[in-house]
């Protein structure tokens, strides 16, 4: 299976540079998995397509104002730092630019000494382990001299930060947005609820896999970066008895099909647990876990389309992709959003 097999043509003027003034005014796509057939919806008609009994499962994570721009101690010269994973208390896992002039050792300034940060490590392709030093709470530290770490293919400006987070966003630590739940307002989640549809929430910290392309020829040797994911009992209990009754499992996002589909790959049933997911899915993988989702249009060539490939196929998201550019639907993070059931 090769990586160009997942290509699709993007023009560039459908990468939306910036949200829509209402989150669920984006276009919907309905994909049927099985026979390809195409409906074109507006977002907020959702939940004509999500039945009574389903269980509508969101990642409640929150995006960090995870880069930060320094300097060096000594040479003064300017460092940017994008916060990955954090590894333990005070030392993380960072993305840093120009990387080569970070080695063990070297001191990073930022915000006029407010925020320090030590060089205790260096991994591959611009990754370096840094220890934090400061005085305070860091995620206020942070919050006063972070900016939202919006993907390389934005270029505007993000005027209002908050829409770069979910409205339902809790759990403070990605590197990046879970953006097929940027859809959804707090008035859309109500009445779902109030259909009779079940909501809850895991936690998936998206880090370095969002940022990095497949850049292997072959599909099967590409390496996923591990994510932190965690799932409470009370989730778990409602995931399980959803599985005995056979009510429909709906996952928000890739993110959320990754947690729930690597906590039931690896012990067989949903369970409180927390640790680290490297999943990498593709054709061929057999889903468990879910049996609908709601997901953006991705990047050719990506993890994510083909994560969406396996769960139909890729003859049929491809097709699906080729409507949606015919359509001049708006592509990536703040782009237009797909049902696939």
């Amino acid at each position: 299976m090769k990586t160009d097999d997942f290509d699709y043509n993007l023009p560039e003027e459908l990468i939306a540079q910036t949200p829509l003034v209402k989150r669920d005014d984006s276009k919907l796509m309905v994909l049927d998995k099985q026979t390809g057939d195409i409906k074109h919806e507006v977002f907020h008609n959702i939940i004509n397509y999500l039945e009574k009994d389903d269980i509508l499962v969101l990642n409640d994570t929150k995006v960090m104002p995870a880069r930060i721009i320094g300097e060096k101690e000594d040479t003064k010269a300017v460092i940017e730092l994008l916060l990955l994973k954090n590894l333990e208390k005070d030392s993380w896992e960072c993305l840093a630019k120009p990387a080569k002039r970070i080695k063990v050792g070297t001191t990073i300034s930022f915000g006029n000494g407010l925020l320090k940060a030590i060089c205790i490590g260096i991994g591959e392709e611009g990754i370096r382990m840094l220890k934090f030093e400061y005085d305070g709470i860091f995620y206020e530290i942070l919050d006063k001299l972070g900016s939202m770490p919006l993907p390389p293919y934005i270029k505007e400006k993000l005027k209002d930060k908050d829409r770069y987070q979910t409205v339902y966003a809790k759990n403070i630590g990605s590197a990046a947005s879970p953006t097929a739940g940027l859809h959804f307002t707090k008035e859309l989640l109500s009445k779902i609820e109030n259909k009779g549809i079940k909501i809850c929430y895991i936690t998936l910290h998206v880090g370095l896999g969002t940022f990095r392309p497949v850049n292997v020829e072959d599909v099967k040797t590409h390496k996923m970066h591990s994510e932190f994911y965690s799932m409470n009992k009370e989730v778990a209990e409602i995931l399980n008895n959803a599985k005995k009754e056979e009510k429909r499992i709906v996952s928000v996002g890739t993110t959320t099909t990754r947690t729930l589909e690597t906590i039931m790959t690896k012990y067989k049933t949903f369970k409180e647990i927390s640790g680290w997911t490297d999943i990498f899915i593709y054709p061929g993988y057999e889903f468990k876990a879910i049996d609908a989702q709601i997901t953006n249009f991705h990047l050719p060539k990506s993890t994510l389309i083909m994560l969406v490939s396996a769960f139909a196929t890729k003859e049929i998201i491809i097709n699906a992709y080729n409507e949606a550019v015919k359509n001049k639907y708006r592509f990536f993070s703040f782009g237009d959003s797909m049902l696939i059931k």
